[in-house]
């Protein structure tokens, strides 16, 4: 069985990259679970593709390994954008969903406009190979409350396109067949072959 390091210290994305690589004979392994030494990349970037490659390329050069690395985020259109690339910290450095979820309902207080995407861009980089870059939309819209239990980060206030409950009440099944990361994934799996 091959294995690719996915560079993430997030538990949820970890499970969601194993539940989908699971059929294709790929393990992935926790780069910082492999390794001691994992030091964090500074997501200097300005895009998710420029975080994404940047995790990848940093981690691959460094561990001889291929890795893969994702960037990804939430984009409220009325938000311009936001919380963008900043989605884990946008309450703070110390990366709690419910601030986050909080500070985000706040900025949308009296907004009727509530149209937003969930974007992930991987990038999967390997030994002396030039790095592959891959994208997933899931459009939709936030919520003006939280509403279940699954997921992580937005999922409790983001509604997909075709749906009437959140991410976290839809659960894993219907998510990682929806969900922006999924959308890459295919999109990466295209490439890879």
């Amino acid at each position: 069985m091959k294995q690719i390091y996915l560079a993430t210290t997030n538990q949820g994305k970890l499970k969601e990259f194993q539940e989908m690589f699971q059929s294709l004979d790929i393990e992935m392994v926790s780069l910082m679970g492999a390794f001691d030494d994992v030091e964090d990349v500074e997501e200097t970037g300005s895009t998710f593709e420029a975080n994404a490659r940047l995790k990848a390329e940093t981690y691959c050069n460094r561990y001889n390994v291929p890795v893969m690395a994702d960037d990804s985020g939430l984009a409220v259109n009325v938000l311009n954008g936001e919380p963008g690339i900043y989605s884990a910290r946008y309450a703070g450095l110390d990366k709690n969903d419910d601030a986050n979820i909080e500070k985000l309902l706040k900025n949308l207080e009296g907004v009727t406009e509530r149209s937003a995407a969930f974007i992930s861009v991987i990038a999967y980089a390997k030994p002396e190979e030039e790095t592959i870059i891959a994208e997933g939309q899931c459009k939709g819209e936030i919520t003006q409350e939280r509403r279940g239990i699954n997921g992580f980060g937005y999922d409790p206030v983001f509604i997909p396109e075709g749906y009437n409950q959140t991410m976290a009440e839809l659960g894993p099944d219907v998510k990682n067949q929806i969900s922006h990361r999924k959308l890459a994934l295919d999109a990466m799996i295209k490439k890879l072959d």
